[in-house]
């Protein structure tokens, strides 16, 4: 591909998000939010009451609804639903979103059409693999799960939410195994994947870890 794309796959709560984020700014590089958009389909599913178990519904949503990036904004069906996707509802059920074949299939649609022409670090599950598997550098980014847990925990807190340390270890608990025995776009390392745990370390420190892995991998000078 003429221009660059960074994955960065991994875990819930392995700070994917915040470090792409970091990352596309360090680099001069276009941040692609995939998890807002997974996030977007279940707000919507939960608004309307969706059945998680009925393949059809999913797929009648998925193609019905409109979902935009805006820089840090995502914008559902012309709403501006950046903050409503992060609540804890919201995560609860994103699992579902992101089980339904035929919304990964359109999400991955939607972001390859996003990327086009321009530098972009994307983040999610199936970046690597599935959505971008010729990508210039892949990036497998985890931590423990309690320190994951505790991250999402008091991010929770900040917004106002109360829930116990306890609650979202079991919910994260649960989402990964859901994500590691999805067929389509399970939770696995792309071949050609290099592993960072973030334990230990500073976010300012993850970040200057990926920028120098991404030099490596394609040879400028981040």
């Amino acid at each position: 591909m003429s221009h660059v794309v960074v994955t960065i796959d991994g875990p819930a709560g392995a700070g994917k998000s915040s470090t792409a984020r970091a990352l596309a700014e360090r680099l001069g590089y276009r941040f692609l939010d995939t998890g807002a958009m997974y996030r977007a389909v279940a707000l919507a599913a939960l608004r309307q009451r969706l059945d998680w178990n009925d393949p059809a519904a999913w797929a009648e949503l998925c193609d019905r609804i409109s979902i935009e990036l805006r820089g840090d904004r995502i914008l559902l069906d012309g709403e501006d639903v950046s903050q409503e996707i992060r609540s804890q509802g919201v995560t609860a059920v994103v699992g579902h979103a992101a089980d339904s074949q035929h919304v990964r299939r359109r999400l991955i649609e939607l972001q390859r059409c996003e990327s086009q022409g321009q530098n972009i670090v994307t983040e999610g599950r199936d970046q690597g693999t599935l959505a971008f598997p010729d990508a210039s550098c892949k990036i497998f980014l985890t931590a423990s799960p309690r320190e994951r847990a505790e991250r999402r925990w008091l991010q929770l807190r900040a917004q106002g939410e109360q829930v116990s340390l306890q609650q979202v270890l079991d919910e994260q608990n649960e989402r990964d195994r859901r994500d590691g025995q999805r067929p389509f776009g399970g939770l696995i390392p792309a071949p050609d994947a290099v592993e960072v745990s973030t334990d230990g370390l500073t976010p300012d420190e993850v970040v200057d870890r990926l920028a120098e892995l991404v030099r490596q991998r394609i040879g400028r000078n981040c």
